[in-house]
């Protein structure tokens, strides 16, 4: 049986549009068939990261992965080759990156840093016509922060002995100067109630060194020796009472010439 020729055209026509439509609708599928899985989650400055591609078929020409939005030569970093002795050739994008390729399509980056941050995409070739891609985001942390409510336990404990801890040794330590502050002034004041108490008292007149006889005024005043001649007359002159003025030689005859009639008046007749 013959098939014309306008329906053979039609057919052919049919099937090339049938062939475009898969080949374009493959990749779509393959694409959304591969998954990135970031080991750790959110990796930390010198820690090891490991991209775990899942969804690779059994068999594949190549793998290549790049760092960044575009995916061509300068964002290369290696290409994993299965057949060859040496499958890992390393692109421009390498640089000084420690990172090893693994047969299934995943990665690994070693002592990862804050650099190492962006955007990794894998593109696995089945075959010229079909490559599957997939990409993830990446963000290295510059410091360790621990996941919320890790290690709680122990932190929160050794939070509270720190603590604990301050506050002992601040309390020991204002005891100690409330201590010394009190046990000095105890002996200011019992040595000012010493002092007080031996002033009231008087010199001591037991002991041997002091002089066994007191201080006395005397009632006769002293002269000094006759050396000190201008000591002895300035004692004299300050201390020797005056003398008696001379009465009158005939102070005898005046009292009888002017006799007292005081006692004679006393005399009164019987």
């Amino acid at each position: 049986m013959k098939i014309p020729t306008r329906t053979q055209g039609h057919f052919s026509k049919s099937l090339l549009l049938s062939a475009l439509i898969l080949a374009l609708w493959m990749p779509q599928g393959s694409q959304a068939a591969l998954h990135i899985q970031k080991i750790p989650e959110q990796p930390q400055k010198n820690q090891d990261l490991l991209l775990s591609v899942q969804g690779v078929p059994d068999t594949f020409q190549d793998i290549n992965w790049y760092l960044g939005e575009e995916t061509y030569g300068g964002t290369r970093l290696f290409t994993y080759i299965p057949e060859l002795l040496r499958p890992q050739r390393d692109g421009s994008a390498m640089k000084q990156r420690d990172i090893v390729g693994f047969p299934n399509g995943s990665m690994l980056l070693r002592r990862a840093q804050p650099t190492d941050s962006g955007t990794y995409q894998v593109a696995i070739t089945i075959n010229p016509a079909w490559t599957m891609k997939a990409k993830t985001e990446v963000q290295v942390a510059e410091k360790h922060k621990d996941l919320p409510g890790a290690h709680l336990p122990m932190n929160a404990g050794i939070v509270a002995a720190i603590i604990i801890g301050s506050l002992a040794a601040g309390a020991l330590l204002i005891g100690s100067i409330a201590c010394l502050l009190v046990t000095r002034g105890w002996r200011g004041q019992s040595h000012r109630m010493t002092t007080t108490e031996n002033s009231e008292r008087g010199p001591s007149h037991n002991t041997g060194n002091n002089n066994a006889y007191e201080l006395m005024s005397s009632p006769v005043f002293l002269v000094s020796p006759l050396s000190d001649k201008r000591s002895t007359n300035s004692a004299l002159t300050l201390h020797v009472p005056a003398p008696l003025q001379p009465e009158p030689e005939n102070h005898q005859y005046q009292d009888l010439l002017n006799p007292d009639p005081a006692p004679y008046c006393q005399l009164v007749p019987p």
